[in-house]
């Protein structure tokens, strides 16, 4: 007979509701959102990338965006303004400072990036970088 519990079954508790947890969906965000912000789109063009995101209500001076090898980064802040003296009875749209990035399969060439911003959503044309293109090699 113990007569000190073993701290293994503990830790096995533990991982048990860890587990339990993962699987559940009380992480998963309702209808009102879904996953990270802003939902990105990115698709290939022949050699390119183009990435598009939604970013409805945020003005083009609150965004930053960064292009370094293969990777892009979208950060900004996104705000919202109540009446003086309403009380908040719902509030569903994220507000505060965002950063994605992403990585793509293919370096960028940031000197050619060209980036567009109309009505809340962001288009970037990512072109593959020459040095990163395949090359067919000529047998001797």
């Amino acid at each position: 007979m113990a007569l000190y519990p073993n701290p293994f079954d503990a830790l096995l508790r533990l991982q048990r509701a860890l587990d339990t947890s993962r699987a559940s969906d009380w992480l998963e965000a309702g209808p009102s959102g879904g996953g990270a912000f802003p939902p990105i789109n990115a698709f290939r063009k022949g050699d390119d990338y183009v990435v598009v995101a939604e970013l409805p209500g945020i003005d083009r001076a609150a965004l930053d965006i960064h292009v370094k090898g293969r990777t892009i980064r979208i950060a900004g802040r996104k705000t919202t303004s109540y009446p003086e003296q309403a009380g908040l009875h719902r509030r569903e749209r994220p507000v505060g400072r965002f950063d994605r990035a992403l990585t793509l399969p293919i370096e960028v060439d940031a000197d050619k990036v060209q980036a567009t911003y109309t009505d809340g959503i962001l288009a970037l044309l990512l072109p593959r970088a020459e040095r990163d293109k395949p090359r067919r090699i000529p047998l001797a």
